[in-house]
């Protein structure tokens, strides 16, 4: 079984660049000045693009840190955690999100608790001192 690999943009514009390089086109040196011109921008743009998902990552990762940080070993509300927080642009989405992170790593833990008429979950710092079995959930390896 074999695999193609796909021909991205870049190697394209090079593969043009050297059909138009060994063709005799009058305005060669320009159409050749131009395909370099776009391969420079793909580049640029892919840096750019790294650079965003590099800062969002590490957003990330301090928003991971700061909620790990609120837990406690009582459970409590997403809402109660994103207004211990007290930052603007944090929304209980983001919050909901690094709690499911976390409990996937196995460091916090969820429950469904009755907040007066309405079920909400609640979450908390896992109990480390008991193994967590794959039946409860614990997260895959595969090492």
């Amino acid at each position: 079984m074999t695999t193609e690999k796909k021909m991205t943009k870049a190697m394209m514009f090079e593969a043009v660049k050297e059909i138009v390089a060994a063709s005799d086109v009058e305005e060669k040196a320009e159409l050749v000045e131009f395909i370099d011109k776009q391969v420079e921008m793909l580049a640029a743009k892919a840096e750019k693009a790294k650079e965003r998902a590099e800062k969002k990552r590490a957003e990330s990762d301090e928003l991971r840190a700061t909620v790990h940080s609120i837990l406690t070993g009582e459970f409590q509300t997403t809402d109660a955690i994103v207004a211990k927080i007290g930052v603007a642009d944090i929304t209980k989405a983001k919050v909901t999100a690094r709690l499911t992170q976390l409990i996937n790593v196995g460091v916090a833990e969820k429950k469904q608790i009755k907040d007066g008429s309405r079920k909400v979950m609640a979450y908390k710092l896992a109990d480390i001192s008991k193994p967590v079995s794959e039946a409860e959930g614990a997260p895959e390896t595969n090492a």
